[in-house]
């Protein structure tokens, strides 16, 4: 998993923001490394995230965005007053299940921004109240986007496994790499 982008290797503008979107994309997949399904869906401080939420919103959000620059509909399509269900496992999901969908996400996101034409190329923002009328972003834009999404909850990703059992991120990269 990486935890360094290392200048040589990502080669061109393109690769190095899907380098840095995997490198935080790391952050949250580690922090459920040897959870059970209950402990990674454990809410351990005020707040309503778990470990099991934020792999699956992370996840839901990239395909999202992706989705939207090729000009399709999200795969799942949430009520907005039922926002919370992207924050929690439902029904037959599970963590592995999530971040086996998520590699998927990852793949299709990678494939979509070496095949696009240009990082300048736009698409329309979705008409929501708290996106600009008639909104237009670029693919640039939304690499960024993703990258600053993930790493956020990568950051809240950290804080509720070191409530849990104490793991610091240092602590679950030297435990991925055995």
């Amino acid at each position: 998993m990486v935890t360094h982008v290392p200048a040589e290797e990502y080669g061109d503008e393109r690769g190095a923001l899907l380098a840095f979107l995997e490198e935080q994309r790391g952050g949250i997949r580690r922090a459920v490394l040897g959870l059970t399904d209950e402990q990674a869906s454990s809410r351990p401080s005020a707040s309503e995230l778990s470990l099991a939420g934020l792999v699956k919103h992370a996840a839901e959000v990239e395909q999202s965005w992706i989705a939207r620059a090729r000009g399709e509909e999200p795969a799942v399509q949430r009520d907005p007053s039922n926002w919370h269900e992207c924050f929690a496992l439902v029904g037959d999901e599970t963590v592995a299940s999530q971040l086996a969908y998520w590699e998927k996400v990852a793949a299709a996101t990678e494939e979509f921004a070496r095949s696009v034409p240009s990082l300048d190329d736009t698409f329309a923002l979705p008409d929501q109240p708290w996106f600009p009328p008639e909104g237009r972003v670029s693919v640039r834009w939304v690499l960024l986007h993703l990258i600053r999404e993930t790493a956020r909850h990568a950051g809240h990703a950290d804080i509720i496994r070191e409530s849990l059992d104490g793991k610091t991120a240092f602590e679950l990269v030297a435990l991925s790499q055995e």
